[in-house]
């Protein structure tokens, strides 16, 4: 564990899919969602996209993809499974940070702003802001309210497993993340919780109006999606 840190878990071998199987429904379900929230031939940016499986679905709308990851390997796998497809382009977070202003018509960051501190979410606030054109919109997914505990995301993952058919293995995935990196992780790490209110005030002290969606992206719906615009 010593120097392990959520960035060089996720570029690690890892157990947070319990098989193939929800592996890949973990990411079509995403690219599901997120493609209903992307506009028709704009530039988006996937901030923290991970191995993004069917992010070819999601370029499919766009005119351009970006997909950035922090995890050096990671992005290495994305270069290799979309190497074919003109769409998509891989960058690194200083690739981003290196972007022109208002250059992009969507930012989407899911599943991500647990994994930062409230400081570093609001500089990726800011580099967003600065990104985006004025009639852009930025989709912040997966924000897990101070309410929901291990337990409750345990559950929806029992549920997704009963519905994408890989209920059996998630139990047993279960087990073996509660002694895991990830369980260390999150007992000495943490994950940031905020509550709507506060997500939103943050939002606002980075130059957006929000608000929450209907429901939140991927398969926990405890957990909240919210939809913002440069103000």
């Amino acid at each position: 564990m010593a120097g392990l840190d959520w960035i060089s878990f996720w570029d690690s071998k890892h157990a947070v899919y319990v098989n193939a199987r929800h592996l890949e429904a973990h990411y079509r379900r995403i690219a599901d969602d997120v493609t209903r929230l992307v506009p028709e031939g704009g530039a988006a940016l996937d901030y923290g996209c991970g191995e993004a499986l069917s992010a070819g679905h999601v370029a499919a709308k766009t005119g351009r993809l970006i997909l950035c990851d922090a995890a050096p390997g990671v992005r290495a796998s994305l270069a290799s499974r979309f190497a074919h497809n003109n769409k998509i382009e891989i960058a690194a977070p200083e690739d981003v940070e290196a972007m022109p202003a208002a250059s992009l018509d969507v930012v989407v960051m899911h599943s991500v702003a647990q994994y930062l501190t409230t400081a570093q979410l609001g500089e990726r606030l800011t580099l967003f802001r600065r990104l985006l054109k004025p009639d852009g919109r930025l989709v912040l997914g997966d924000i897990i309210p101070p309410n929901v505990s291990p337990v409750t995301d345990a559950l929806a993952l029992l549920r997704f497993g009963a519905k994408e058919g890989f209920l059996v293995a998630a139990f047993g995935g279960l087990a073996r993340t509660a002694f895991s990196n990830y369980a260390r992780l999150r007992s000495t790490l943490g994950l940031t919780h905020y509550s709507e209110v506060d997500i939103v005030a943050k939002l606002a002290a980075a130059g957006f109006v929000a608000e929450r969606a209907a429901d939140n992206i991927g398969h926990n719906p405890a957990r909240m999606t919210f939809l913002a615009r440069p103000a």
